[in-house]
């Protein structure tokens, strides 16, 4: 298994990014994808769930109405639009799979909100 964030970086409070995390050593279609987020002195924490085909997502309540997770299985590639970014959205981002009660995460991918 292997996960490969990208598509963070440094954005002002009210910008928009869009992270992608790239898939593979698995059948990305056969499995619900997570994003995660680990803020400064915190610990890490679910944002985001989309279902296998992509037709159910979960957000945490911070996050509701300004991020949006989608996939494209036929691309193996998991993506996370994050749109009126705020300071307390800075953090480092993974996407994860479980596997067989088997937690996978990619190396994270760093987002600073910031003017």
């Amino acid at each position: 298994v292997q996960l490969v964030e990208s598509g963070g970086g440094l954005v002002q409070p009210g910008g928009s990014l869009r992270l992608s995390c790239a898939a593979s050593g698995f059948t990305f279609s056969a499995y619900v994808m997570s994003w995660y987020r680990q803020r400064p002195g915190k610990e890490r924490e679910v944002v985001a769930v989309i279902s296998s085909r992509g037709v159910s997502t979960n957000y945490i309540d911070s996050v509701k109405g300004r991020f949006t997770i989608s996939r494209v299985n036929a691309k193996n590639t998991l993506y996370l639009q994050m749109n009126s970014l705020k300071p307390e959205d800075t953090a480092v981002y993974f996407c994860n799979v479980k596997q067989q009660r088997v937690d996978y995460w990619g190396q994270g991918t760093q987002v600073t909100v910031s003017s």
